[in-house]
């Protein structure tokens, strides 16, 4: 017992050394393990919520065939969580995307960068609170009123903003606690429905002619991996919380893997199983049947074995929630801390008892809270709002990429424990070019017979946010405050090189 303590104690001071070297005192409780910190990246990419609440648009869109794109997705996102591997193997600070771009490229950069994570963040968990309502309606015996959906969704935030502020410890539990679950009833139901509900062979992966009869198929398959890049994230989670994590530069990269690992798994293994029961694919397609999930789980399991799923569909919400709050929470906190934002000094205000930035989680809770509440007035606008999450999360990605991309090319070489060795720069400008075109993508207009406002929303939606980021720097200078070392990736490898 002795020897472990004198272990833990060595390997703490260790870590603080580390980020002393990199400029920081932290003040978390470094106890996450590397599989509490994986849940934590489960939970928030969490694939029983991104399946289950997106599944009908992309099955109506793409047919059956939609199921590949989740194994695509996961393959580019794969590229994308070995770049982030290896900056945060030597960058270890909370805050994950925003103090990455600022050792890599400089505090613009960096303050770009997290500025539309952020905002991505937030609309995200307005996103999962209002779209856990119905199953929460459903669920209580409601009927799913916007106003119902509404108080559901702020509820909901208020909740995880307790849980949050009691603490690390209890948000690993509930982590842990999200990731069983999920994780056992993706196996379960998704191997139920294979076994005694399945009514298509898998030849139907590959027929495409439920929605392109005639010409070419593309498009539709195109449009139809939107819902697998809903999914595709949160392993980043895992290094937004570097400073509670023991060992991070070895743990974080291992745990961003299996979140891609494990979690696409998961996803495949319940998309599969929905694809292969439905009974009916024709109206699932036409919208005759607007739940087509719904649909089979009742008449594979029953009312009784609908309502379990159900409540496995809630945990996974709500888990999820709690991640991606706890994500939000230390990337305002790194900016507070580096003064690079208003408000700084109470948005880094820290709780000494509990050990998790109180303020900033407040914060974190009340700007998704008015976007969920403002759809009792702006519903159409909400919508559009929320669905800048996945580009927004996107665009922040591959600016780190892209920043990678930069450093490596001013002479910067992974110094953690974890490289990708003389595969780096491949490895780099495959996941610069998947997240291009995934992007291209998802800001595709795909309603040409609509007005202009609905069609083109992704593109107006994103553009005003980067301008309204981009005027606020150009005005108030953030990035001229606080004396945190950035832009100095590449010159650590001439300083250890002397």
């Amino acid at each position: 017992m002795a020897l472990g303590r004198d272990q833990s104690a060595e390997s703490s001071e260790r870590d603080a050394a580390q980020l002393r070297a990199l400029g920081y005192e932290s003040h978390f409780d470094r106890t996450m393990s590397k599989w509490e910190n994986f849940s934590l990246g489960f939970t928030y990419l969490s694939p029983v919520v991104g399946v289950y609440t997106i599944f009908a648009s992309a099955f109506a869109t793409g047919g059956p065939p939609m199921w590949w794109t989740y194994i695509l997705v996961g393959l580019g996102q794969l590229l994308v969580c070995l770049v982030f591997g290896e900056i945060v193997s030597q960058f270890p600070i909370s805050g994950g995307l925003y103090p990455w771009a600022r050792r890599l490229v400089g505090k613009r950069w960096a303050w770009m960068a997290g500025w539309v994570y952020g905002w991505a963040l937030c609309c995200t968990m307005a996103g999962v609170a209002t779209g856990a309502a119905p199953f929460v309606a459903q669920a209580a015996g409601l009927s799913s009123t916007p106003l119902a959906a509404t108080l559901i969704a702020l509820a909901l935030i208020a909740a995880t903003t307790a849980l949050n502020l009691s603490g690390t410890r209890l948000l690993v539990r509930v982590a842990m606690i999200g990731f069983i679950c999920e994780l056992i009833g993706a196996l379960l139901v998704g191997g139920y429905l294979l076994l005694f509900a399945r009514h298509q062979p898998l030849a139907i992966l590959v027929d495409t002619s439920f929605v392109r009869p005639h010409g070419s198929y593309w498009p539709a398959f195109l449009a139809s991996s939107l819902a697998a890049m809903f999914c595709y994230y949160g392993f980043e989670a895992c290094g937004d919380v570097a400073e509670e994590t023991p060992d991070a530069s070895r743990m974080i990269p291992k745990a961003m893997r299996m979140t891609i690992y494990i979690g696409g798994a998961a996803a495949c293994w319940v998309c599969l199983a929905f694809v292969l029961s439905i009974r009916d694919i024709p109206a699932a397609i036409s919208g005759a049947d607007p739940d087509p999930i719904a649909t089979l789980l009742r008449f594979a399991m029953g009312d009784a074995g609908f309502r379990a799923v159900i409540g496995v569909v809630l945990i996974s919400f709500v888990s999820c929630l709690l991640s991606l709050q706890a994500a939000a929470s230390r990337l305002v906190y790194a900016y507070a801390r580096d003064q690079m934002i208003v408000g700084s000094g109470f948005l880094s205000r820290f709780s000494p008892a509990r050990h998790v930035p109180s303020n900033a989680l407040l914060v974190m809770g009340a700007i998704p809270a008015a976007i969920a509440l403002s759809g009792l007035w702006l519903q159409n606008a909400v919508a559009t709002i929320i669905s800048f999450a996945a580009i927004g999360i996107y665009i922040a990605f591959q600016m780190v990429v892209l920043g990678a991309a930069i450093a490596r090319a001013r002479g910067w070489r992974p110094a953690g424990p974890y490289t990708l060795g003389r595969a780096g720069w491949l490895v780099n400008v495959l996941a610069l070019a998947y997240g291009i075109g995934a992007i291209v993508n998802i800001l595709w207009p795909r309603s040409p017979g609509r007005p202009w406002y609905v069609d083109d929303a992704m593109i107006v939606t994103t553009a005003g946010v980067l301008a309204l980021g981009a005027l606020y720097m150009v005005l108030a200078r953030p990035y001229e405050r606080g004396a945190a070392p950035a832009g100095d990736a590449h010159l650590l490898n001439a300083e250890a090189g002397r």
